[in-house]
């Protein structure tokens, strides 16, 4: 989010915990009433700029899947 054009939407990269993986993920800010994608400039306006409804954010989180690496060691049969 940097500017006044920017878009309410974070993205944070996978991370390896060390005995877990915190997965990608994308957190984004919009017009409950219309799905509108809100700028952070349109926060103070309390009206959406798009349907003209008074201004109710929505979160949408969108959570991706991660590769696990194959556990080490043998298995015996």
């Amino acid at each position: 989010m940097d500017g006044d054009n920017s878009s309410m939407k974070i993205v944070k990269e996978a991370t390896n915990l060390g005995n877990a993986i915190d997965p990608k993920h994308e957190i984004e800010v919009v017009c409950d009433n219309c799905g509108y994608d809100v700028k952070e400039s349109e926060l103070n306006a309390g009206t959406c700029s798009d349907c003209g409804n008074s201004l109710n954010l929505r979160q949408n989180t969108t959570i991706y899947a991660t590769t696990i690496p194959a556990a080490g060691g043998s298995t015996l049969i």
